[in-house]
């Protein structure tokens, strides 16, 4: 059997405005814009300048496990959060920090801050960003180093993704997937609600290794839209790792896609049982094999088969203000 998965390498969602996505998770949660680049189409049908921006945040140089991205345009339409999706994505900050955030978040007027909890056994500070999506800041400990030029003082700084929260239709179904990627349940709480969270956990790095999955059958449906997740994306180690998995998954009677070339990482895509959209990312080429790690971010990156296009598709995108 194939190596599991390394964790988490990233989420990624929908946003209704750039600018206002890009002052929040810059700004305000202190996240370093690693990558402004746009939606890639397939080369062959490129007959039309891409109009969205694909925005990546992580620490310092883009960690696998650290990275949040966003596809973010005026024109799509307000989701809704509920089964079938990931519903939650949760940041890793230092023990001490629960009160700083508590403040941040309060006095920042883009964020919807909700009273702190309880989840096995850490401290969960829930809140929402400009766009209604649901985020956690957990505290715990964390093997990813803080990104210490940006807005927050670095020993309050995020350090990287503490994991995702999916809400399926069916648990036993997405756990029979998560287990077929390697991972192992670890914890089950029953809570005084309807619902019950399990906690599953993959070997690896300290970062990026938990998903829980949220056991609530009276939840609506989740519809997509700006303020959801588009999909969540686990790690594979390089292209062969990525194989591995991908003919582990056919073998279970899963369609996975074919190898996508995302410019930074190497993709497939599949859809579990429940619905919720799932890809395999490689670790490389990463955030810095088009541009040095000082000026990551700062310029608009295009994949190869639109650069003698960037006229035209600068003239696509809204202006941004970094």
């Amino acid at each position: 059997m194939s190596a599991p998965v390394a964790g988490l390498h990233h989420v990624t969602a929908y946003a209704h405005d750039p600018q206002q996505n890009l002052d929040f998770y810059t700004g305000v949660l202190g996240l370093r814009l690693v990558k402004q680049t746009v939606l890639f189409n397939n080369p062959s049908a490129a007959f039309q300048a891409p109009t969205m921006y694909h925005f990546y945040y992580a620490d310092e140089t883009g960690t696998p496990g650290s990275v949040l991205t966003f596809k973010p345009h005026h024109s799509i339409q307000k989701g809704q959060v509920g089964r079938g999706q990931a519903t939650a994505t949760a940041l890793t900050i230092p023990e001490g920090a629960v009160e700083f955030w508590t403040d941040r978040l309060r006095e920042a007027a883009s964020a919807t801050l909700y009273p702190p909890t309880q989840r096995f056994g850490r401290t969960v500070l829930p809140f929402q960003d400009p766009d209604g999506q649901p985020l956690e800041l957990i505290a715990g400990t964390s093997d990813i180093a803080p990104w210490t030029d940006g807005p927050v003082p670095p020993e309050h700084a995020v350090r990287g993704i503490h994991g995702v929260t999916l809400h399926p239709n069916n648990a036993q179904q997405t756990a029979a997937v998560l287990q077929l990627l390697g991972y192992e349940q670890v914890d089950h709480a029953p809570t005084p609600q309807d619902g019950d969270w399990t906690r599953f956990r993959v070997p690896g790095p300290e970062h990026a290794q938990f998903v829980d999955l949220y056991n609530e059958p009276n939840m609506h449906e989740g519809r997509w839209g700006y303020g959801t997740v588009h999909h969540v994306a686990f790690r594979a180690t390089d292209d062969e790792h990525q194989r591995a998995l991908r003919q582990r998954l056919r073998d279970a009677g899963h369609t996975p896609t074919t190898v996508k070339d995302r410019n930074y990482f190497h993709s497939i895509y599949f859809r579990e049982p429940n619905g919720v959209n799932i890809e395999i990312a490689t670790d490389p080429p990463g955030f810095l094999h088009d541009e040095p790690v000082d000026e990551l971010g700062r310029t608009l990156k295009l994949p190869p088969f639109l650069q003698d296009r960037r006229e035209q598709v600068e003239a696509q995108l809204t202006d941004i203000s970094l």
